[in-house]
């Protein structure tokens, strides 16, 4: 029995000496940045700074061209629609994860004001938990949660909930060093800040308190940004680079090739006036090649993009709060996972049970369970009804509901006589209670299988058998509880000074109880490893259930050792440079600390690994916060959650694979609307090259290049970006960090269509100029062959040439459109096209908006109405785009086989 000590605690003077010296017991809340400070970050994207430099480009352009006379207020066309596309692309991404923070406002809600027992002055009285200082003396009682982080001075039964800092439900307690657990992820006579007494009470001197307890830096830990950029703004960052030095280089190359041109030709004397305006012209053509090398509608597809996979993800159970970790899932290689609640149940559940003797429940066995016990089942949901208090008694209630018996009745009609709670001394618990079932006093034991068989003088099973079949439950990481009883016919004392004295116990037998396995994980963590991503194991609990666990989800195999497992202390005594040679092979980390995960998922992002971690108590929220995505359980803590960029609502590890598949799908979506765009852009940016030199002006205008790369791009994005996720890209291995958007096969695309595009675009010019189209009925194959080349002064175009160019022009980027959709598919445009049915409502608001725009657009646009019959001709021929991008497709899955 614990002896009791006199305790007088700390006076007020060194109370007020303590907070001092030691800080109060208050977690500081993290610096919350303004709404508006957040929406000025949207303008750090590299694509948007392009297009701001652009804007302002564009508007002195307009700004001379207007306040000189040599344009009216159409001018300022550009310029508008460049700042609509900035705004529609950053508001958009900024509303959507405003509205998704306001969900977790609720969050990080830290109650400072709760009442403790503490001793000071020799007296017990009672204070607010933030005015706990170093030194206190606080007394503990179930229920009630851990005030600060301290040393235990007495410890009687005492069981602790440490799920929040290592994950694991029940932590026993003593201050006994004979009972002290060397594998603990914390001493075992030390008691954490923010954890929950389950059962007992106990005596606590206060070491640390606030930021300076392990929860408080869990807490600060998940505070930090860590501003690791993700690897599609890494991809961009390099795009936008390359759309830069190329339309600089262009601008740059019209310039001085003009100014050659000019020196050369000049045949007169040099005239300052007519080489300024040449000048000028010159500078304001390399302008338009910067605006137009411009995609301006790529933030705004990336956006759309993202925010439409961020609503169509939460149809499989991922709450995306973080707009960019739809895409970034895609792009992870290793996953970091804890153990309970994500690849477990996180229920405790009677695996197998050994009766020795008796067959059935028998009322023994059934009584002994129900009165045994201090745990209790809450019915409030019949569907499911939950365990109170020890998980471990709690699935020994559940079981016996599903074996249609209530616990309580027998627990009430039982009178309690005398009773000794579990002890980690003890290893028991034990009751004696008088038994309505029968008619007599019956000690009921249960606790540990070999302590309870060592107390019984009687007993069905020998010894080598039970040890035999405890060997197999415990390789298993299963906990075993063994039972006796003895009826009672005398008034003999039983317990005696905290112990069973003189009893002849019965071995009733054994029960075999686990935290099962989810059924959907081993496939969905096998479609993980098929995918190319690494998983890890990273737990607080022991190295024998880590494992067992590892073996039953298939990542732990009969060749895997040593190599393959580390417990957090090893992994704490190594050094950064020693860990970053051994963690590409560590598939378990067993007995880790909150900040050793944290530090693990550092180290492989060091590798260059794209790291996800998830998580559901506040010890996970570190590595939550630092990992490249990380994702929060739905039933997690409100710290993990608020740390997460995704919340995974049904708890389960194959909504992760389900994450994945939609972020690698995703980014082929954003390959493919790039494909889509920048084929334009090639195609604009050579026409305004050759032109510059010829000295012709460009038959689109400003309003209709705005049609082509505001609006257009804008519904061309939403209809590439509601395409279905495709399960072909869990076959692929994931991409590099260092890989660049623009893959080999999309520039051999979009250097040969745009090059056709310019081809055919510019021998419709030299056509147009050199002959009277009023309908293309007239058009001739011979002229246009003839005139291609012929670079002499023609005609202006006319209005109906001009709205045919435009519609031409407009009808390709179409029909291209189609062969993005198909790209990296290996399959026909036309397949699973009951499956894309937003895709095809898209294609076809842009094709009436065209026809809307040539048929009323008017002066706005430059255009007036064609026949239908040129309307059927352009639709036809301009699709041959699509058919010889089909025959390709076709040619090219021939040739797989």
């Amino acid at each position: 029995m614990q002896k009791s000590h006199h305790y007088t605690g700390l006076t007020d003077a060194e109370v007020i000496e303590s907070r001092k010296q030691y800080g109060a017991n208050i977690l500081t809340p993290p610096p919350k940045e303004p709404w508006w400070k957040e929406f000025l970050e949207k303008f750090t994207d590299p694509i948007i700074v392009i297009l701001l430099i652009a804007l302002t480009l564009s508007i002195g352009v307009s700004c001379y061209e207007y306040f000189s006379g040599h344009g009216g207020v159409s001018t300022f066309f550009e310029p508008i629609g460049i700042l609509i596309a900035i705004l529609l692309a950053t508001v958009v991404g900024f509303l959507f994860e405003q509205s998704a923070n306001r969900k977790f406002e609720v969050l990080n809600k830290v109650n400072d004001d709760t009442l403790v027992k503490v001793i000071r002055n020799g007296n017990v009285c009672q204070i607010q938990k933030k005015d706990i200082v170093v030194g206190d003396i606080a007394i503990l009682e179930t229920g009630e949660e851990i005030p600060a982080d301290g040393e235990l001075l007495e410890a009687v039964s005492l069981q602790i909930n440490e799920s929040t800092l290592t994950g694991e439900p029940v932590a026993k307690k003593t201050t006994n060093p004979a009972n002290f657990d060397k594998e603990a992820t914390y001493p075992s006579n030390h008691a954490m800040k923010g954890t929950t007494v389950m059962e007992g009470h106990g005596i606590m001197q206060v070491l640390k308190v606030g930021d300076a307890s392990e929860y408080g830096k869990v807490y600060e830990g998940a505070q930090i940004d860590s501003s690791v950029e993700t690897p599609l703004n890494q991809q961009l960052d390099r795009l936008a680079d390359l759309i830069t030095r190329v339309s600089y280089a262009i601008a740059i190359l019209i310039v001085v090739g003009r100014m050659i041109w000019y020196f050369v030709g000049l045949e007169s004397g040099f005239n300052w006036i007519l080489f300024g305006g040449f000048l000028l012209k010159t500078v304001m053509i390399a302008v338009t090649v910067i605006v137009v090398a411009v995609p301006e509608g790529l933030p705004m597809s990336v956006t759309l993009s993202l925010a439409l996979s961020m609503k169509r993800m939460l149809s499989t159970n991922n709450l995306v709060r973080k707009m960019h970790a739809c895409e970034t899932m895609g792009a992870a290689t290793v996953i970091c996972t804890d153990k309970t609640g994500t690849l477990t149940q996180n229920r405790m559940k009677i695996y197998d049970t050994k009766f020795y003797g008796s067959e059935g429940l028998t009322d023994i066995i059934k009584e002994g369970i129900a009165v045994n016990s201090t745990a209790y089942l809450d019915f409030s949901d019949k569907s499911k009804v939950k365990a109170l208090g020890n998980p471990t008694e709690g699935a020994l209630l559940l079981w016996l509901y599903d074996n249609n018996i209530n616990y309580l009745p027998l627990r009430e009609d039982a009178e309690i006589i005398e009773q000794l709670t579990f002890s980690t001394e003890r290893k028991y618990m034990a009751t004696i209670v008088k038994s309505p079932l029968l008619g007599k006093k019956v000690l009921y034991v249960k606790g540990a299988p070999e302590i309870v068989f060592s107390l019984c003088k009687t007993a069905d099973v020998s010894s080598e058998e039970l040890d035999r079949q405890l060997l197999e439950y415990q390789s298993k990481a299963m906990r075993t509880l063994g039972f006796a009883y003895q009826i009672l016919e005398d008034d003999k004392h039983y317990i005696k000074e905290g112990a069973l004295f003189n009893t002849d116990l019965t071995f009733v037998g054994i029960v075999a109880i686990s935290d099962p396995v989810r059924e959907e994980v081993p496939e969905a963590v096998k479609s993980c490893l098929d995918a190319g991503i690494g998983v890890k194991i990273v737990t607080g609990d022991t190295s024998g259930t880590a494992k067992e666990i590892g073996r039953q989800i298939g990542l732990w195999g009969e060749n895997d050792n040593e190599a393959h497992h580390m417990t957090g202390m090893e992994f704490a005594a190594m050094d950064d440079k020693s860990l970053i040679q051994r963690i590409s092979e560590l598939k378990i980390l067993s007995r880790a600390r909150p900040m050793d995960k944290q530090r693990l998922v550092q180290l492989l992002q060091q590798n260059d690994q794209v790291v996800a971690v998830t998580g559901d108590g506040t010890n996970d929220a570190p590595a939550l916060n630092v990992a490249q995505v990380g994702l929060s359980m739905g039933d997690g803590t409100s710290v993990a959650k608020e740390a997460s960029d995704i919340t995974i609502i049904d708890n389960s590890f194959s909504s992760i694979s389900r994450a994945v598949m939609w972020g690698r799908s995703l980014y082929q979506n954003i390959q493919r609307f790039i494909l889509f765009q920048m084929t334009i852009n090639v195609a604009a940016c050579i026409i305004v090259l050759i032109g510059a030199f010829l000295g012709t002006e460009s038959p689109l205008t400003v309003t209709q290049m705005l049609w082509v790369n505001l609006i257009m791009d804008t519904f061309a994005a939403l209809a590439l970006a509601s395409l279905p996720p495709s399960e072909k890209v869990m076959k692929d291995k994931p991409r590099k960090t260092t890989d660049f958007i623009i893959n080999k096969s999309m520039w051999k695309s979009i250097l040969g269509v745009g090059f056709f595009f310019v081809l055919l675009l510019f021998g419709l010019v030299q056509y147009f100029k050199h002959a009277d189209i009023t309908s293309l009925k007239d058009f001739s194959p011979t002229d246009f062959g003839k005139n291609f080349f012929n670079f002499g002064a023609g005609n202006e175009l006319s209005p109906y040439e001009l709205s045919l160019f435009f519609t031409i022009f407009v009808m390709l980027q179409f029909w291209n459109m189609f062969n993005a959709k198909a790209f990296m598919t290996g399959k026909s445009s036309f397949a699973f096209i009951n499956q894309c049915r937003g895709f095809l409502f898209i294609a076809i608001v842009i094709l009436v908006g065209q026809w809307l725009i040539v048929s009323v657009g008017g002066e706005m646009f430059n255009v007036v109405p064609l026949r239908l019959s040129d309307w059927a001709i352009i639709i036809g021929t301009t699709s041959i785009v699509l058919w010889v991008g089909e025959i390709g497709r076709f040619l090219n899955s021939r040739g797989k086989y």
